[in-house]
């Protein structure tokens, strides 16, 4: 007998353990449609990031995992239970903590360079909060 294919996958893990490199690889093998919760929690606009309502978030993030297909990643964990117990299968990065110190030291400069896309502006106060993340994550 043969499984069912996955087609609803969460991939989890710290700022900096991967995520997003893994999910677009994968996203793209398997001809998934992939979502980064940070753009569930944060609106992007021309003026800047604005944290979305409660209400608004729980509803970006039902439209997403009501689809029939999607790969999730994110580090939020507190209001994505639903997409937890949606999942066919959870990926949990589990990176060492200096490796993740690397992987935001480099995505920064190779942001800052433009040579990597952001989806967020890459301040110098968001790259300090990342090592507070990645510190905190350890907890």
């Amino acid at each position: 007998m043969q499984s069912a294919p996955c087609k609803k996958i969460y991939i989890a893990g710290s700022v900096g353990s991967g995520k997003t490199t893994f999910t677009r690889l994968l996203a793209h093998k398997l001809k998934l449609p992939h979502y980064e919760l940070d753009s569930v929690m944060w609106e992007r606009t021309q003026e800047g990031d604005k944290r979305r309502s409660e209400a608004d978030r729980k509803k970006c993030l039902h439209h997403i995992i009501a689809s029939k297909e999607w790969i999730i990643e994110g580090v939020h964990y507190m209001w994505v239970r639903e997409s937890f117990d949606k999942a066919d299968f959870i990926i949990f990065l589990d990176t060492h903590y200096l490796k993740r110190v690397w992987f935001i030291l480099r995505r920064y400069v190779l942001q800052k360079a433009k040579i990597e896309k952001a989806n967020y502006a890459p301040t110098f106060s968001i790259f300090i909060k990342m090592f507070q993340w990645n510190a905190d994550f350890e907890k």
